[in-house]
């Protein structure tokens, strides 16, 4: 058979990969295992239980829930039966979830959890056309996710034929889903997407390792958020068994317990891993730690091709004496890391190749299913710092202000309910504007440079491409987190989030004392601390480009207190108004600053006017 609609995959797995762990899942601290076959009952059930209950093709219906199987049996229950999906972030807002829910003419909701609940229950009698909510997990006075499924063992029978229709129904082109994209201004914007955008992305991508069947994924990343969606079904395209992961604080332990061989992650914890990693590393005794920082200096000249054969030699004991751990730590049969959804700095890839644990970088946006390019694990193929060859079936080319166009079967079908957006973000040509700059390097890689609407210009007329300046800074164990500013000022500056748990150690370690943090980030000994890492950072960057001033704030900037996007993106337009006062502090300084050095040169001047003439 061929796969060319999401549900395929389930027959596409039952003929091809049949096997006792399709998926994996935890309840009540115990791993729930299901079988191609129980998936392929379950989805059914899904599917006869929602016909049953009235709901008809094109009706639209949520999901609100951290990772689970479960998760899958409504997604493709849905979609075999031509109901849409709009799955949302079990994270986000009141208000974002009373507007998607209303925009998007959601009729059911499937929720995850009491939390989740308590969150979306104050706001579900203002949404129009919401008949039922039900819950994968127990929830006092909710219909519980079992009960759809009951109804569909009743009604099996009675709907077979009715679903069977509907299947045959559906073409590649239909829309299958609605996935709002988190934003970093202004209200979520409805991607709608088709099977064959969805399908096509998978299939491709696909190629771009050699696992399969008989190899173990562990899945993590919000199912909600289309690039875990579709490598989700990109691992089950290629047999692979997938073990859900509902709660972050939980990956470690399973990381250890599964032992995968494959999964996603972004930069951002790649780069609390590795720097965990390191943390650990400056506490080995002193020999120890030699040894450990002489193998990851070693990493970090890692190249694809050229190394010498001392190089290599060297490598070899490396790994053998220190890269082994981080293997182990990782579950010890890691044979790839896919990384997506931000830049990834190109230490760390270095690193981890280095390490004998391969990092697959790639790019793209919700809006092309999301997958653009990615770099494939063939070292030919393959550019550090980059966002490696287009993927078949897609175009790029640059437009002339340098921003990333691409066109191709993976460009969504539109924007819901907003055909003037849609106009906007792809042309009469069919070109996709992204957003992004970017170029192309050895006429193959794709390297993204910033984000067109996140670049902004001095008032000198030079333009700061703040995320590059930004990974270079969180490249220091001291800044967690960066945000660089300048627009319309005569020079760049940041403002900085430490890593508090590295700033308290080296503390320690100098015996500085504090009462909090807030009196932590005034001390002289830490400004000065920051200032020479910033030094640093600006002696790789343009004139015009380096920071002349910054100021540290004692908040950790997360998705739940609203500084980051559920995807860990900067929410800039929140952090300018949230730190608007230390942003004009810094400039209102310098306006000050200059306002008394003229005055000074005034009265020089006049002085010297005044002097008698010899």
């Amino acid at each position: 058979m061929e796969v060319k609609r999401t549900f395929d995959i389930i027959q596409w797995n039952l003929e091809k990969y049949p096997r006792k762990d399709m998926y994996g899942g935890k309840r009540d601290k115990e791993w729930i295992i299901y079988s191609t076959e129980d998936a392929a009952n379950y989805v059914n059930w899904v599917s006869y239980g929602l016909l049953s209950l009235g709901y008809k093709k094109g009706d639209k219906i949520a999901t609100i829930s951290g990772n689970k199987p479960e998760w899958n049996f409504v997604d493709m229950g849905l979609a075999q039966a031509g109901l849409i999906h709009v799955p949302i972030y079990p994270t986000i807002g009141t208000d974002e979830y009373e507007y998607i829910l209303e925009h998007s003419d959601v009729k059911l909701i499937v929720l995850g959890n009491k939390t989740i609940y308590n969150k979306v229950n104050p706001i579900v009698n203002k949404i129009h056309g919401l008949k039922e909510i039900y819950s994968f997990d127990p929830v006092e006075g909710v219909k519980s996710f079992d009960e759809i499924v009951e109804e569909g063992k009743r009604n099996a029978d009675k709907f077979h034929d009715e679903l069977e229709k509907i299947k045959e129904s559906i073409n590649p082109e239909d829309l299958v889903t609605i996935i709002y994209t988190s934003g970093t201004t202004g209200n979520s914007k409805g991607v709608m997407l088709s099977h064959n955008n969805l399908v096509k992305n998978a299939i491709t991508t696909s190629k771009a390792h050699h696992l399969g069947y008989g190899h173990r994924a562990i899945s993590f990343l919000p199912l909600c958020h289309v690039y875990e969606r579709m490598v989700n079904y990109h691992f089950q395209y290629k047999g692979i068994s997938i073990y859900y992961v509902e709660n972050m604080g939980t990956v470690s332990e399973t990381v250890k317990e599964i032992k995968p061989h494959i999964f996603n992650t972004v930069p951002r914890l790649l780069e609390k891993i590795y720097d965990n990693i390191i943390g650990k590393g400056r506490n080995l005794p002193w020999i120890k730690k030699k040894i450990f920082f002489w193998a990851v200096n070693l990493g970090l000249k890692f190249r694809l091709k050229g190394n010498s054969q001392f190089y290599k030699f060297r490598l070899k004991i490396a790994r053998k004496l220190i890269f082994s751990k981080w293997k182990e730590a990782l579950g010890g049969e890691l044979q790839v890391l896919v990384s997506g959804g931000a830049a990834l700095q190109s230490r760390l890839e270095k690193i981890f190749w280095a390490a004998g644990i391969p990092i697959i970088q790639g790019y793209g946006l919700t809006e092309t299913s999301p997958v653009i390019s990615v770099n494939p694990l063939r070292i030919d193929e393959i550019g550090f710092g980059t966002c490696g060859p287009v993927i078949e079936g897609v175009e790029v080319k640059i437009a002339e202000d340098g921003e990333i166009l691409c066109k191709g079967v993976n460009v969504m079908m539109g924007y819901y309910k907003a055909p003037d957006l849609t106009a906007e973000m792809i042309d009469k040509d069919g070109w996709l504007h992204t957003g992004d700059i970017g170029i192309i390097e050895e006429g193959k890689f794709l390297r993204i440079t910033d984000r067109k609407k996140e670049m902004f210009k001095l008032s000198a007329g030079k333009y700061i491409a703040p995320q590059v300046i930004e990974n270079k800074l969180k490249e220091s164990f001291f800044i967690e987190q960066a945000m660089v500013i300048g627009e319309n000022q005569k020079f760049a500056s940041a403002v900085l989030s430490p890593n508090f748990t590295f700033l308290h150690d080296w503390c320690s370690i100098h015996k500085i004392q504090f009462r909090d943090n807030k009196e932590l980030i005034e001390l002289t000994e830490v400004i000065e601390r920051f200032n020479k890492e910033v030094r640093e950072v600006n002696k790789s960057l343009g004139e015009f480009e380096q920071i002349k001033r910054f100021r540290l704030v004692t908040e950790e900037w997360t998705p739940q207190t609203g500084e980051l996007s559920p995807t860990l993106k900067l929410k800039r337009n929140y952090l300018s108004k949230e730190y608007k006062d230390i942003i004009a502090e810094i400039y209102f300084n310098v306006e000050k600053d200059n306002n008394v050095l003229l005055r000074i040169k005034n009265g020089i001047n006049e002085v010297l006017k005044n002097l008698p003439k010899f």
